[in-house]
């Protein structure tokens, strides 16, 4: 039995996705080009032969548009009824999804996937109906058509000339389990168009000179193929990474690319890039990053990520591969992407290299059998490999790195030789390995080779025989010699290599612990100044210098954000910034347009648009970023320009949220308005209407209880007058309670005398502890909140329905309590009845208008509580006010007593020398 290798293995990724899938309902999706293709048609004959195999199936939904062929494919099928929705005064009906999801079936069918439900609906769009239908493990069969596609909403508009409304993200597609296209030839489409079996005659005529040109249905046809097609081909691949099939399986072609450091890269690129459209197959660009990557110049280094952004121009995509087996990364990407070719370049070596190792095509010859290899010739301009690395290693390093060699050997021959001489040491071969050990470790690969040679020469000359010599004296010594420097070669390249990767490890380490504390940063932000300032910091902290954002506001771009602050740019960085802005491509330092800018500029893109430019400046006059920040910086400006649109989504919800508050505020406003003013307007205007046409017809106790009438009426219409100028004033923070001290007695005595007429036919019942302590508050706005509350428990009493009025002491506050007899207000409402012209949906059905969400407004200005009980013994509703209470000053108890008998008599007095706050008033 042979061991299975890694690549044998399933992917335990898409056994995840496959374990996610597996615990929902299925989709299938019905894809057509056009309407009148027979999407539903399809549906529904896909269902009666489900429903004759036995299987559980309802109809939630189909249009059948009233063809007779399609009808007569429903019955037989049990259908649910739809729930009636009335909107603007109109009937209309929807989906059940309730009644569905009881019925629990184990199929659905469900027509118009892109519908829009009416308002009122659990969900706004019908698409969202069927995710909770496959959530609850429901199958679901719909019908699409490609032109709702969200991706292709503005290809749709260029073709047809129409912008399609009615839109559904891509994912729905993606998730779908199975996909079936209903493809119909233009022509025949036409012909059932002229029949009248898609439209009638008239609406038929219409579409044919607009939507339904030949053009059209032909190019709508090729986008609904071609989307189908990369969908199965999305399955495909799945399917052969949950069940470990290697392929590739020659389905469609796809070509990959092996891109490095070589001059060679770019034309690699571009090769791949013509093959591909010669074939008509998507293709993929691959670097494979190895321990060697360090060791590179950055020139090599900037070749790479050259190529690597040329790919991604061309329309190719990208990858970077992490191994020491670039052979074995290439076939496993390739098995993994299923791809039919790869193409790689042709290196330049050395007769002697390529007898003692294979190359990287002739590696693939051997061991990537399934796929065909393209091999490009290299460019017959450049060095050897070996020698470049050598010049590279030599430049980069110095002349330090072998000095110190030379001193490390020079020291192990001193120490090696004085401890001969006293202990007769038998080999000193391992004292000079641990020398070239440390020198590869320290400073690489070609010091160490030097120190290796070095160490030859040394124990050749002083520790063999003859001494002081380079003659061997017999055979032996040669051996020893030989193995000695094979062995210190093959530890000082392996040394070497080990350090490389630790070095790569570590750089991988701070790229991936650099994203992530930039992810977890913009995640925490709060607000849209907090994304934007924390991204210039964090870039400008990476990068060790300056960075700022420039945002589009009134048609021209301006700087939102920056670190250090920056306020202006020059002519030559503003002009780069712009082109940045309008060309979605870098421009400035170290790229090809406008490099002369002292600012580097990149692109913030989203799958929506550009959202801003993102600007970098290193310190230095004539340092530009690296490589390998420049990878950083691109992978910055990804998750910046995410955090960005994420951040400009929320505010943009919220603003709706509050526009559709202001909406339904307006509205209620509107409704309250014209009924609390129509009332008493409505009175006063017959009452007064009767008494000028009837005067001297009435006696004067009738024309006295007339007058009163229209007395009251006024009062409320005064009332109401003054609710909307106190909301006003609590919404704009112009309300200030002139406070002063008050018994609570006097203000429900006098509220009771102002709302006399309100409360007729009610039986009030005052209960006030006593005594109570005096309260801090300001008499008219309190009084104001009492009749607020006593009107509205009149309003929702039933006829003759007690009320009762209760007030005492707790704990150093003052509770007054209003009771009602009406049935009461439902728990999870009671917070809710103090907003502005909330409805409750049960219980009375109250709609409180302005009354008691001005009552808390006023309270909690004088830093009190107004709350909704149940009423006592469980019956009706209690409306509670809490106030801290308090004792005035010495000097103004006389004041009080004095201001609270004449409150209760009527008047208002104030002692000589004192204007008191509310006659001030």
């Amino acid at each position: 039995m042979t061991d299975r290798t890694e690549d044998d293995r399933p992917s335990p990724d898409a056994l995840l996705e496959q374990a996610k899938t597996d615990s929902r309902g299925r989709l299938k999706i019905f894809l057509g080009a056009a309407p009148g293709v027979g999407k539903t048609y399809a549906m529904l004959t896909a269902g009666q032969s489900r429903r004759r195999e036995g299987l559980d199936i309802v109809v939630g939904v189909a249009e059948t548009h009233g063809r007779r062929e399609t009808e007569a494919l429903v019955r037989g099928l049990e259908i649910v009824p739809r729930r009636a929705i009335e909107y603007r005064g109109l009937p209309l009906q929807e989906m059940d999804l309730d009644a569905i999801l009881k019925r629990k079936p184990k199929l659905v069918l469900v027509d118009e996937l892109a519908h829009t439900n009416i308002p009122g609906s659990r969900h706004p769009k019908r698409y969202q109906d069927v995710e909770e239908l496959l959530d609850a493990g429901i199958d679901v069969y719909s019908t699409l058509n490609i032109q709702h596609l969200e991706s292709l909403n503005d290809v749709v508009a260029r073709i047809a000339n129409v912008r399609v409304r009615e839109t559904i993200p891509d994912s729905v597609l993606q998730k779908a389990a199975e996909i079936e296209v209903i493809d119909l030839a233009p022509q025949e489409l036409l012909q059932r168009l002229n029949e009248g079996k898609v439209y009638v005659p008239e609406q038929a005529r219409r579409a044919m000179h607009h939507f339904f040109s030949p053009g059209n249905l032909t190019a709508l046809r090729e986008l609904a193929l071609r989307h189908a097609a990369e969908r199965v081909d999305e399955q495909m691949l799945s399917y052969m990474r949950t069940h470990a099939i290697q392929g590739p399986w020659p389905t469609r072609e796809r070509i990959m690319v092996c891109v490095g450091g070589d001059p060679a890269a770019a034309r690699l690129v571009r090769t791949a890039k013509r093959t591909a459209e010669r074939r008509n197959a998507p293709w993929l660009a691959v670097y494979v990053e190895t321990h060697r990557h360090r060791n590179l110049s950055e020139e090599a280094k900037d070749r790479t990520s050259s190529a690597l952004r040329l790919a991604e121009q061309l329309g190719g995509e990208t990858a970077v591969l992490i191994g020491e087996d670039i052979t074995q990364e290439l076939i496993g990407c390739a098995r993994a992407r299923n791809v039919s070719m790869i193409i790689v370049g042709k290196p330049r070596r050395s007769r002697w290299r390529a007898m003692l190792r294979r190359s990287l095509p002739d590696d693939l010859l051997a061991r990537a059998r399934p796929f065909d290899i393209l091999v490009v010739s290299g460019d017959d301009g450049e060095k050897p490999a070996k020698v470049a690395r050598l010049e590279r290693s030599i430049e980069r390093s110095g002349w330090v790195p072998y000095a110190l060699a030379a001193l490390g050997v020079a020291g192990a021959t001193a120490i090696a030789w004085v401890v001969q001489q006293i202990f007769d040491l038998p080999n000193a071969s391992p004292l000079y390995l641990l020398i070239v050990l440390l020198i590869a470790i320290r400073f690489g690969l070609w010091p160490s080779i030097a120190a290796s040679a070095l160490s030859f020469i040394g124990y050749n000359a002083l520790f063999t025989e003859p001494a002081f010599s380079f003659n061997f004296g017999h055979q032996q010594p040669v051996f020893a010699i030989v193995f000695f420097l094979l062995v210190a070669v093959i530890s000082s390249n392996l040394s070497t290599r080990l350090r490389n990767q630790v070095d790569a490890s570590k750089r991988s380490a701070r790229r991936t612990a650099n994203l992530y504390d930039f992810s977890r940063k913009i995640a925490g932000a709060a607000n849209f100044d907090d994304v934007l300032w924390a991204v210039v910091y964090h870039v400008a902290a990476t990068l060790q210098g300056r960075a700022l954002i420039l945002m589009q506001r009134d048609a021209q771009l301006e700087i939102v954000a920056g670190y250090p602050p920056e306020d202006q740019l020059d002519a030559a960085a503003a002009a780069a910034a712009d082109w940045t802005w309008r060309q979605g491509k870098p421009a400035g330092r170290g790229s090809s347009t406008l490099p002369s800018s002292a600012w580097l500029f990149l692109p913030l893109r989203t799958v929506r648009g550009p959202v801003g430019v993102l600007g970098v400046q290193i310190e230095g006059k004539d340092k530009l970023l690296s490589p390998e920040q420049s990878r950083l910086l691109d992978a910055l400006a990804d998750q910046a320009a995410v955090a960005l649109e994420r951040s400009q989504l929320a505010a943009d919800i919220e603003h709706a949220r509050i526009q559709a508050e202001a909406e339904r505020m307006r509205g209620a406003l509107l409704s309250s308005i014209s009924h609390d003013l129509r009332t008493p307007l409505a009175a006063i205007t017959g009452t007064a209407t009767n008494l000028a046409g009837l005067w001297e017809s009435y006696d004067d106790a009738t024309r006295q209880h007339l007058v009163q009438s229209i007395r009251d009426q006024a009062e409320r219409l005064n009332r109401f007058v003054q609710n909307l100028a106190d909301m006003t004033r609590l919404g704009t923070g112009a309300l200030s309670p002139k406070r002063e001290w008050i018994e609570v007695s006097a203000i429900v005595a006098s509220a009771l005398q102002r709302i006399r007429k309100r409360t007729e036919g009610h039986a009030i019942t005052v209960d006030i502890g006593s005594p109570l302590p005096l309260i801090h508050v300001d008499y008219m706005l309190i009084e104001q909140v009492l009749i607020n509350i006593l009107d509205n428990a009149c309003k929702f009493s039933p006829p003759n329905g007690p009320i009762v009025i209760r007030a005492q002491s707790a704990d150093g506050r003052v509770l007054l309590r209003v009771f009602d007899r009406g049935t009461g207000i439902p728990e999870a409402e009671r917070e809710r009845v103090f907003d502005m012209f909330y409805r409750v949906n049960a219980g009375d059905g109250r709609s409180n208008g302005l009354g008691l969400a001005i009552c808390r407004g006023i309270v909690e200005a004088h830093g009190g509580t107004v709350t909704a009980e149940s009423g006592e013994n469980g019956v009706g509703t209690c409306i509670q006010i809490t106030f801290a209470a308090g004792s005035p000053p010495p000097a103004d108890a006389a004041d009080t007593a004095t201001d609270t008998e004449a409150r209760l008599s009527g008047t208002k007095a104030t002692p000589p020398g004192k204007i008191s706050q509310a006659s001030a008033r």
